[in-house]
């Protein structure tokens, strides 16, 4: 597991491990490569020395200057990296659900602004490049809330929405409030 800090070297010990040789020996081959492509970095070392996807992504970007796999301190350096304009939406979103469940934990995970309880996320964001994400956690949360999401698209686990979507405040909290009830707690 990563550490907390998003130290990229505290993977190294478990890949020493399992693939027989010090980082330096990885690194040193990475650097011998006709092709410095991130895409060939990591096949060369997934399909010829067998590193899961995770464990070569760690040495590559490691290769590359990355120490950190994180790149927010914290969410308001997320939303500061943003279009004010997606920024201004993203802060409403939390806003409004922090007011209508104050327990809940504003984060950064996965590099993108979470809600959680405890260790349980609740509900994410995050920001592409004409549209913002809305991330409800848990099983059947998008069915539960379905004849609400009319005219927004839809993916699997995922509601896309406007970078100036007027907030939907009843919609959010439906959707918490079922991660909720999925998780066994009271809102």
């Amino acid at each position: 597991m990563a550490s907390s800090s998003g130290d990229r070297t505290a993977q190294f010990p478990l890949i020493e491990r399992r693939y027989g040789q010090p980082v330096a020996f990885w690194l040193e081959r990475l650097g011998e490569l006709d092709d410095t492509r991130y895409a060939a970095q990591m096949a060369y070392l997934q399909e010829e020395h067998g590193f899961s996807r995770a464990h070569a992504n760690t040495v590559v970007m490691y290769a590359r200057g990355s120490e950190s796999t994180r790149r927010f301190a914290d969410p308001d350096a997320y939303f500061d990296g943003l279009s004010p304009v997606q920024a201004a939406t993203c802060r409403r979103v939390f806003s409004a659900l922090h007011e209508r469940f104050p327990d809940l934990e504003l984060v950064v995970a996965w590099n993108q602004p979470m809600l959680r309880r405890g260790t349980t996320y609740v509900f994410g964001m995050s920001a592409a490049t004409e549209h913002l994400l809305l991330m409800p956690w848990g099983e059947g949360i998008l069915e539960h809330v379905a004849p609400r999401l009319t005219g927004l698209t839809v993916k699997k686990k995922t509601v896309q929405v406007p970078s100036d979507w007027t907030v939907d405040v009843d919609l959010l909290v439906a959707m918490v409030a079922e991660r909720l009830r999925q998780m066994g707690s009271a809102d």
